[in-house]
């Protein structure tokens, strides 16, 4: 089994892996192109998109600047909207639904470490030094019809139902169900979105 695939698969990997960082390179590669492409450019940045994401549907806006590790893993619906400043650590999947609005500073994150040392960074080498850290993932499904809120962070293994509104700033640790508006730190249900 690959690295790449033990990560998909949410096994610990070793993100120091050639084929991982070459990817992880180029995805930093194109998002800075994409980052410094004039906003008006449309074609170009279409361009860039199809080559970064893993999919991506019709009348997808992203607002630059927009970060990734990996790009090739993040696919999104048709008629989103992703505001300036997001970060997708997207080591795992990223599947973002139809007709949904992200705001600006939102931070999704499939990857996590171990809590323990060793299995973190291995045993030291005989100069002291460590290998990479080691990772697992899990993947971040959002629903059609969501609205995330400014400044919202979205933890590995999380999914956000359909009809979906999560409050700016809150920190989604668990899932949100359908037809729902949840907030805060940690997020949680706060009543029924009619």
């Amino acid at each position: 089994m690959t690295e790449r695939e033990k990560m998909l698969a949410g096994e610990l990997y070793d993100c120091g892996d050639k084929e991982l960082l070459d990817r992880w390179h180029l995805a930093k590669d194109l998002a800075r192109e994409y980052n410094q492409c004039p906003s008006s450019d449309l074609e170009k940045k279409n361009k860039i998109l199809k080559e970064l994401l893993g999919g991506m549907k019709e009348n997808v806006w992203i607002t630059p600047p927009f970060y990734v590790d990996y790009g090739n893993n993040i696919y999104i619906g048709n008629n989103t909207e992703i505001n300036m400043n997001c970060t997708f650590l997207d080591d795992n999947r990223i599947e973002i639904g139809n007709n949904c609005l992200i705001a600006p500073d939102v931070k999704i994150y499939t990857a996590y470490h171990p809590t323990n040392v060793t299995e973190r960074f291995g045993e030291p080498k005989s100069d002291g030094s460590f290998e990479f850290c080691k990772t697992r993932t899990k993947p971040v499904i959002i629903k059609d019809n969501v609205w995330i809120g400014g400044g919202v962070i979205i933890l590995p293994g999380v999914t956000i139902g359909a009809n979906v509104v999560i409050g700016a700033g809150s920190v989604v640790t668990k899932d949100i169900p359908d037809n729902t508006i949840a907030y805060g730190n940690p997020c949680c249900v706060i009543r029924k979105n009619d």
